[in-house]
């Protein structure tokens, strides 16, 4: 059955969680800055256009914002999409299929190893996004949710989440949902930490990306 879910409201956790996502995303830009300017010229030197990616998703309570990546396909990837659309295996609204040809090179190591997803520090700095939570939706996606699913924009979205450290590219769209509206219930300072210490070995191990 498929119930609604009550959020409470946890000033403390809230405040904690915030705190948090500004020192540890502003220590990663700091101290990371070096692996930032040497990606930035990898994508340069790999693939013509940007090196940023930036899209419109969508977060909580359904406002949008623009989301950043290191640019892992070939410009004009996105206008490729409908022809590929019939290979989708998520068997949901999300789109993901293994050895996507818009996928440069030099994209397939950064998806690989989770690089491409660095810039969201600067999300995370600007709370749009935090370490934890649902994963950030495109608003076409967000257009097919039915009641259920638009429980997932309840809190603000993260850089990772139940389904992220538990076969990430291996999960269905309908088990990404359950897992998601799972973590809403849960939310709490203990269990962030231990999601984010999951994370950390399924990006060093490779579990589940693509």
């Amino acid at each position: 059955m498929q119930e609604n879910i009550i959020i409470k409201k946890k000033p403390i956790y809230t405040f904690i969680k915030r705190f948090g996502d500004i020192i540890g995303s502003l220590l990663i830009i700091i101290l990371f800055s070096w692996l930032y300017l040497i990606l930035a010229i990898l994508v340069k030197c790999t693939s013509k256009g940007p090196v940023i990616y930036k899209s419109q998703r969508v977060g909580k309570n359904g406002k949008l914002f623009t989301f950043y990546k290191f640019r892992s396909m070939r410009v004009g990837a996105e206008q490729e999409l409908d022809s590929l659309l019939d290979k989708n295996e998520t068997g949901g609204i999300t789109f993901k299929i293994k050895d996507d040809p818009r996928i440069t090179k030099f994209g397939k190591f950064l998806r690989k190893t989770s690089l491409d997803e660095l810039p969201q520090m600067f999300n995370i700095l600007n709370g749009t996004m935090s370490f934890v939570g649902p994963r950030p939706a495109l608003p076409r996606e967000v257009e097919q949710y039915n009641d259920y699913q638009k429980q997932r924009l309840l809190v603000k979205q993260g850089l990772t989440c139940i389904w992220q450290c538990s076969g990430r590219s291996n999960t269905t769209f309908d088990e990404q949902i359950e897992m998601d509206l799972e973590y809403i219930k849960k939310r709490g300072f203990f269990f962030d930490i231990w999601l984010m210490i999951k994370t950390f070995f399924a990006v060093i191990f490779g579990k589940g990306a693509e």
